[in-house]
Protein backbone atom coordinates (compact mmCIF):
# COMPACT_ATOMS: atom_id res chain seq x y z
CA UNK A 1 0.00 0.00 0.00
CA UNK A 2 1.36 3.23 -0.82
CA UNK A 3 0.26 4.70 2.24
CA UNK A 4 2.16 8.60 3.32
CA UNK A 5 1.56 11.02 6.08
CA UNK A 6 0.51 14.00 5.79
CA UNK A 7 -3.61 13.40 4.40
CA UNK A 8 -4.89 16.00 6.75
CA UNK A 9 -7.94 16.22 4.32
CA UNK A 10 -8.43 12.37 5.25
CA UNK A 11 -8.21 12.78 8.81
CA UNK A 12 -10.72 15.94 8.57
CA UNK A 13 -13.25 13.65 6.58
CA UNK A 14 -12.81 11.03 9.23
CA UNK A 15 -13.10 13.10 12.34
CA UNK A 16 -14.19 16.74 11.59
CA UNK A 17 -12.74 20.26 11.73
CA UNK A 18 -11.21 22.01 8.83
CA UNK A 19 -7.64 21.32 7.83
CA UNK A 20 -6.65 24.44 9.36
CA UNK A 21 -7.77 23.09 12.48
CA UNK A 22 -5.51 20.29 12.90
CA UNK A 23 -1.56 19.82 14.05
CA UNK A 24 -0.15 17.92 11.51
CA UNK A 25 2.53 15.12 12.85
CA UNK A 26 2.35 12.16 10.98
CA UNK A 27 5.44 13.37 8.34
CA UNK A 28 8.99 14.16 9.12
CA UNK A 29 8.70 17.88 8.44
CA UNK A 30 10.14 20.25 10.58
CA UNK A 31 7.38 22.35 11.97
CA UNK A 32 9.72 25.33 12.64
CA UNK A 33 11.00 25.96 8.84
CA UNK A 34 13.98 27.92 7.75
CA UNK A 35 12.65 31.38 7.39
CA UNK A 36 11.84 32.08 3.50
CA UNK A 37 14.01 34.45 1.96
CA UNK A 38 12.65 37.10 -0.09
CA UNK A 39 12.77 35.83 -3.81
CA UNK A 40 14.69 37.59 -6.86
CA UNK A 41 11.44 38.23 -9.32
CA UNK A 42 13.14 36.44 -12.01
CA UNK A 43 12.73 33.13 -9.55
CA UNK A 44 9.15 33.43 -10.20
CA UNK A 45 8.91 35.05 -13.85
CA UNK A 46 11.93 33.11 -15.56
CA UNK A 47 12.74 30.47 -16.60
CA UNK A 48 15.59 28.68 -14.45
CA UNK A 49 19.57 29.82 -15.80
CA UNK A 50 22.27 27.61 -15.60
CA UNK A 51 24.40 29.77 -13.34
CA UNK A 52 21.31 29.79 -10.59
CA UNK A 53 21.42 26.20 -10.74
CA UNK A 54 25.11 26.40 -10.29
CA UNK A 55 24.84 28.30 -7.40
CA UNK A 56 22.22 25.91 -5.97
CA UNK A 57 24.23 22.59 -6.36
CA UNK A 58 27.71 24.77 -5.20
CA UNK A 59 25.58 25.43 -2.30
CA UNK A 60 24.65 21.46 -1.44
CA UNK A 61 27.89 20.47 -2.39
CA UNK A 62 29.62 22.44 0.55
CA UNK A 63 26.89 21.29 2.88
CA UNK A 64 26.90 17.28 2.37
CA UNK A 65 30.45 17.67 1.59
CA UNK A 66 31.34 16.28 -1.43
CA UNK A 67 32.75 16.84 -4.86
CA UNK A 68 30.34 14.00 -6.06
CA UNK A 69 28.19 14.89 -9.87
CA UNK A 70 24.53 15.71 -8.56
CA UNK A 71 21.34 16.37 -9.70
CA UNK A 72 19.22 18.77 -8.38
CA UNK A 73 15.03 17.28 -8.68
CA UNK A 74 11.83 18.03 -7.36
CA UNK A 75 12.59 16.19 -4.05
CA UNK A 76 13.79 12.99 -3.03
CA UNK A 77 10.71 11.51 -4.67
CA UNK A 78 11.45 12.38 -7.92
CA UNK A 79 14.52 10.41 -7.98
CA UNK A 80 13.05 7.21 -6.69
CA UNK A 81 10.85 7.64 -9.54
CA UNK A 82 13.79 8.07 -11.75
CA UNK A 83 16.20 5.36 -10.84
CA UNK A 84 14.34 2.12 -11.74
CA UNK A 85 14.72 3.47 -15.22
CA UNK A 86 18.85 3.64 -15.13
CA UNK A 87 18.71 -0.02 -16.38
CA UNK A 88 16.76 -3.13 -17.37
CA UNK A 89 14.18 -4.39 -14.84
CA UNK A 90 16.33 -7.01 -12.60
CA UNK A 91 16.29 -7.85 -9.22
CA UNK A 92 15.55 -5.03 -6.70
CA UNK A 93 16.41 -5.59 -2.74
CA UNK A 94 14.86 -3.04 -0.55
CA UNK A 95 15.57 -3.02 3.32
CA UNK A 96 12.62 -2.80 5.00
CA UNK A 97 10.28 -2.09 6.56
CA UNK A 98 11.13 1.78 4.93
CA UNK A 99 9.40 4.46 3.07
CA UNK A 100 7.39 2.93 0.68
CA UNK A 101 7.84 4.37 -2.06
CA UNK A 102 11.07 2.33 -3.13
CA UNK A 103 9.44 -0.72 -3.71
CA UNK A 104 6.31 0.53 -5.35
CA UNK A 105 8.55 2.45 -7.26
CA UNK A 106 10.66 -0.43 -8.71
CA UNK A 107 7.48 -2.79 -9.21
CA UNK A 108 5.86 0.09 -11.41
CA UNK A 109 8.93 -0.02 -13.77
CA UNK A 110 9.30 -3.92 -14.26
CA UNK A 111 11.20 -5.03 -11.29
CA UNK A 112 11.19 -7.92 -9.08
CA UNK A 113 11.46 -6.59 -5.55
CA UNK A 114 12.29 -8.64 -2.33
CA UNK A 115 11.92 -6.71 0.62
CA UNK A 116 14.36 -8.01 3.48
CA UNK A 117 14.59 -7.61 6.83
CA UNK A 118 19.20 -7.54 7.06
CA UNK A 119 21.54 -5.55 5.01
CA UNK A 120 23.56 -8.93 4.61
CA UNK A 121 20.47 -10.23 2.53
CA UNK A 122 20.77 -7.64 -0.02
CA UNK A 123 23.52 -8.92 -1.88
CA UNK A 124 23.08 -10.47 -5.02
CA UNK A 125 20.41 -7.95 -6.01
CA UNK A 126 20.86 -6.01 -9.50
CA UNK A 127 20.02 -3.03 -7.54
CA UNK A 128 19.82 -2.78 -3.39
CA UNK A 129 17.84 -0.06 -1.24
CA UNK A 130 18.95 1.16 2.31
CA UNK A 131 17.18 4.69 4.17
CA UNK A 132 19.81 5.98 6.55
CA UNK A 133 18.59 6.54 8.92
CA UNK A 134 15.74 4.76 8.36
CA UNK A 135 12.00 5.97 8.16
CA UNK A 136 9.77 4.81 10.36
CA UNK A 137 12.31 3.12 13.00
CA UNK A 138 15.26 5.39 12.65
CA UNK A 139 17.78 2.38 12.09
CA UNK A 140 21.21 3.76 11.22
CA UNK A 141 24.36 2.13 9.37
CA UNK A 142 28.00 3.00 9.17
CA UNK A 143 29.57 4.08 5.95
CA UNK A 144 31.69 1.32 6.38
CA UNK A 145 29.00 -1.34 6.20
CA UNK A 146 27.64 0.26 3.62
CA UNK A 147 30.74 0.69 1.46
CA UNK A 148 30.89 -3.26 1.90
CA UNK A 149 28.05 -4.11 0.26
CA UNK A 150 29.09 -1.61 -2.78
CA UNK A 151 30.86 -5.29 -4.63
CA UNK A 152 28.03 -7.25 -3.81
CA UNK A 153 25.28 -5.80 -5.30
CA UNK A 154 24.78 -4.12 -9.31
CA UNK A 155 24.23 -1.13 -7.59
CA UNK A 156 23.28 0.58 -4.56
CA UNK A 157 20.53 3.05 -3.19
CA UNK A 158 21.43 5.11 0.01
CA UNK A 159 18.11 7.32 0.56
CA UNK A 160 19.74 9.82 2.82
CA UNK A 161 16.55 11.78 3.30
CA UNK A 162 16.92 12.06 7.52
CA UNK A 163 20.39 12.49 7.55
CA UNK A 164 21.15 16.19 8.10
CA UNK A 165 21.60 15.97 11.51
CA UNK A 166 24.17 12.96 11.21
CA UNK A 167 26.27 14.00 8.44
CA UNK A 168 28.91 11.67 10.15
CA UNK A 169 26.31 8.09 8.47
CA UNK A 170 26.33 10.28 4.93
CA UNK A 171 28.12 8.56 1.73
CA UNK A 172 27.67 11.82 0.13
CA UNK A 173 31.46 12.39 0.39
CA UNK A 174 32.30 9.73 -1.75
CA UNK A 175 29.14 9.74 -4.11
CA UNK A 176 31.04 9.25 -7.15
CA UNK A 177 32.25 5.70 -7.15
CA UNK A 178 30.41 3.98 -9.68
CA UNK A 179 27.55 1.66 -8.70
CA UNK A 180 26.47 3.92 -5.40
CA UNK A 181 23.93 6.71 -5.56
CA UNK A 182 22.87 8.67 -3.14
CA UNK A 183 19.31 10.90 -2.05
CA UNK A 184 18.85 14.21 -0.01
CA UNK A 185 15.98 15.75 0.25
CA UNK A 186 15.55 19.51 1.05
CA UNK A 187 12.23 19.80 2.41
CA UNK A 188 12.29 17.54 5.18
CA UNK A 189 15.10 19.41 7.68
CA UNK A 190 14.53 22.40 6.35
CA UNK A 191 10.43 22.59 6.87
CA UNK A 192 10.38 23.74 3.04
CA UNK A 193 8.41 20.56 1.82
CA UNK A 194 6.32 22.63 -0.39
CA UNK A 195 8.87 23.75 -2.60
CA UNK A 196 10.07 20.25 -3.59
CA UNK A 197 13.68 20.12 -3.86
CA UNK A 198 16.14 17.67 -3.33
CA UNK A 199 19.29 15.95 -4.72
CA UNK A 200 20.96 12.91 -6.51
CA UNK A 201 24.56 12.07 -6.29
CA UNK A 202 26.41 9.89 -7.88
CA UNK A 203 28.91 8.76 -10.81
CA UNK A 204 29.15 11.17 -13.68
CA UNK A 205 27.18 8.55 -15.82
CA UNK A 206 24.50 7.68 -13.94
CA UNK A 207 23.65 11.60 -13.43
CA UNK A 208 24.00 12.33 -16.93
CA UNK A 209 21.12 9.43 -17.39
CA UNK A 210 19.04 10.79 -15.12
CA UNK A 211 19.44 14.38 -15.78
CA UNK A 212 18.48 13.08 -19.46
CA UNK A 213 15.32 11.77 -17.81
CA UNK A 214 14.94 14.71 -15.80
CA UNK A 215 14.92 16.67 -18.74
CA UNK A 216 15.53 20.44 -18.15
CA UNK A 217 14.26 22.86 -15.88
CA UNK A 218 14.18 20.09 -13.38
CA UNK A 219 13.43 21.89 -10.31
CA UNK A 220 11.87 25.43 -10.36
CA UNK A 221 12.91 28.85 -9.41
CA UNK A 222 11.44 29.43 -6.07
CA UNK A 223 13.20 25.91 -5.08
CA UNK A 224 16.64 27.11 -5.94
CA UNK A 225 16.67 30.61 -4.69
CA UNK A 226 15.20 29.53 -1.36
CA UNK A 227 17.43 26.23 -1.50
CA UNK A 228 20.85 28.00 -2.02
CA UNK A 229 20.44 30.01 0.67
CA UNK A 230 19.24 28.02 3.01
CA UNK A 231 21.47 25.10 2.56
CA UNK A 232 24.59 27.75 2.52
CA UNK A 233 23.40 28.72 6.43
CA UNK A 234 25.32 26.34 8.52
CA UNK A 235 24.70 28.53 11.44
CA UNK A 236 21.28 27.72 11.19
CA UNK A 237 21.38 24.27 10.17
CA UNK A 238 23.85 23.28 13.42
CA UNK A 239 21.02 25.23 15.83
CA UNK A 240 18.52 23.34 14.28
CA UNK A 241 19.92 20.20 14.79
CA UNK A 242 20.74 21.08 18.61
CA UNK A 243 17.57 21.51 18.75
CA UNK A 244 15.58 18.66 17.63
CA UNK A 245 18.15 16.37 19.72
CA UNK A 246 16.63 17.82 22.48
CA UNK A 247 13.08 17.84 21.40
CA UNK A 248 13.24 14.44 20.90
CA UNK A 249 13.83 13.31 24.07
CA UNK A 250 11.17 15.59 24.87
CA UNK A 251 8.63 13.97 22.99
CA UNK A 252 9.64 10.24 24.33
CA UNK A 253 9.31 11.74 27.85
CA UNK A 254 5.71 12.56 26.56
CA UNK A 255 4.64 9.64 25.09
CA UNK A 256 6.47 7.62 28.09
CA UNK A 257 4.32 9.02 30.54
CA UNK A 258 0.99 8.03 28.34
CA UNK A 259 2.51 4.61 28.38
CA UNK A 260 3.96 4.08 25.15
CA UNK A 261 7.70 2.47 24.82
CA UNK A 262 10.29 4.19 22.64
CA UNK A 263 10.39 2.16 19.44
CA UNK A 264 12.91 4.03 17.36
CA UNK A 265 13.27 7.34 15.68
CA UNK A 266 15.51 9.67 14.04
CA UNK A 267 15.72 13.88 14.21
CA UNK A 268 12.48 14.40 13.20
CA UNK A 269 10.45 11.76 14.07
CA UNK A 270 9.79 9.39 17.14
CA UNK A 271 8.72 5.53 15.95
CA UNK A 272 6.33 3.89 19.60
CA UNK A 273 4.86 1.17 20.39
CA UNK A 274 1.32 1.29 21.86
CA UNK A 275 -1.42 -1.26 23.12
CA UNK A 276 -3.29 -0.36 20.01
CA UNK A 277 -2.14 1.67 17.41
CA UNK A 278 -5.27 2.86 15.65
CA UNK A 279 -6.87 3.92 19.43
CA UNK A 280 -4.21 5.92 19.73
CA UNK A 281 -4.20 7.80 16.90
CA UNK A 282 -7.80 8.04 16.96
CA UNK A 283 -7.37 9.11 20.79
CA UNK A 284 -5.12 12.02 19.16
CA UNK A 285 -7.27 13.07 16.72
CA UNK A 286 -10.24 13.64 18.58
CA UNK A 287 -7.67 16.80 19.58
CA UNK A 288 -7.31 17.44 16.03
CA UNK A 289 -3.66 16.20 16.14
CA UNK A 290 -2.84 13.47 13.17
CA UNK A 291 -0.18 10.68 13.33
CA UNK A 292 1.30 8.29 11.36
CA UNK A 293 0.24 4.31 11.93
CA UNK A 294 0.89 1.88 9.95
CA UNK A 295 -0.89 -1.37 7.59
CA UNK A 296 2.01 -4.01 8.77
CA UNK A 297 1.72 -3.12 12.54
CA UNK A 298 -1.47 -2.74 14.72
CA UNK A 299 0.65 -1.12 17.53
CA UNK A 300 3.46 1.23 16.05
CA UNK A 301 2.27 4.80 15.82
CA UNK A 302 5.22 7.75 14.56
CA UNK A 303 4.80 11.12 15.78
CA UNK A 304 6.98 14.33 14.08
CA UNK A 305 8.23 16.89 16.34
CA UNK A 306 5.68 19.58 17.54
CA UNK A 307 6.66 23.44 16.10
CA UNK A 308 6.67 26.29 18.67
CA UNK A 309 5.35 26.00 22.28
CA UNK A 310 1.25 26.18 22.26
CA UNK A 311 2.01 23.15 19.95
CA UNK A 312 3.99 20.98 22.53
CA UNK A 313 1.57 22.20 24.97
CA UNK A 314 -1.97 20.92 22.69
CA UNK A 315 0.03 17.78 22.38
CA UNK A 316 0.75 16.95 26.08
CA UNK A 317 -3.20 17.83 26.82
CA UNK A 318 -3.81 15.31 24.14
CA UNK A 319 -1.54 12.97 25.86
CA UNK A 320 -2.38 13.41 29.21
Amino acid sequence: MRDHGGNLDAAAARFGGRVEDWLDLSTGINRRPYPMPALPPRALTALPDAAALAGLESAARAAYRTQAPMLAVAGAQAAIQLVPRLAPPGLARVLAPTYNEHAASLRAAGWRVEEVGHAEALAGADLAVVVNPNNPDGRQHSPENLRALLPLVGRLLVDESFGDPVPELSLAPEAGISGLLVLRSFGKFYGLAGLRLGFVLGAAEDIGALASMAGPWSVSGPAIAAGTAALADRAWAEATTARLAAETERLDRLAQRAGWSVEGGAHLFRLYSTPDAAQAQARLARARIWSRIFPWSDRLIRLGLPGEEPEWQRLEAALA
